[in-house]
Formats: structure tokens, C-alpha cells, sequence
């Protein structure tokens, strides 16, 4: 598994529909929206065998209203199990 720590820049006013539209139709994952230079973080979990590149650039960046993206890939996790 590896998870994807995306920040996304939206189009003016698209932030809530670009998130839904991730969600309904991408992946399921986590989405925020944040203040900063980006609208949305999402966190998103892969599964091993699928390229992180190639999810990024094939999926999210054909998302309408997406503007700009940046990734960022987490490799251990530290929390305890709970």
C-alpha cells in the first residue's frame, strides 16, 4: 500500500465540486479543504502495484477544475496501533 498526500489548486468556486467528483468517480480517499496556496489535500491510499505517477497524471489531473497538483508519497507510518 501507499498513500498519496495530494494538495490541489481549483479553479475559482469548483473546490466542493471537484472533490466530489474525485470521490465519486477517482478513488476513495480523504479530502480537506485547506487554507494556503492549494484548495483541497487529499489522501489517498494505492494499492501496491499501481504507479503513483501514472494515477496522478492519468486520473486526477482529468478531473474538471483541477488547476495545479502537488505530490507528495508517505512510506512509514508511525502511529500506533490502536
Amino acid at each position: 500500500m501507499k498513500t498519496l498526500i495530494v494538495q490541489i489548486k481549483c479553479e475559482l468556486g469548483r473546490a466542493y465540486e471537484v472533490a466530489a467528483h474525485i470521490i465519486d468517480n477517482v478513488t476513495p480517499c480523504h479530502i480537506y479543504s485547506i487554507s494556503g496556496p492549494y484548495d483541497l489535500l487529499a489522501l489517498i491510499n494505492l494499492e501496491s502495484e499501481i504507479d503513483p505517477g501514472l494515477f496522478v497524471t492519468q486520473k486526477l489531473h482529468k478531473v474538471p477544475g483541477i488547476r495545479d497538483t502537488s505530490t507528495m508519497i508517505a512510506f512509514n507510518a508511525f502511529t500506533p496501533a490502536g
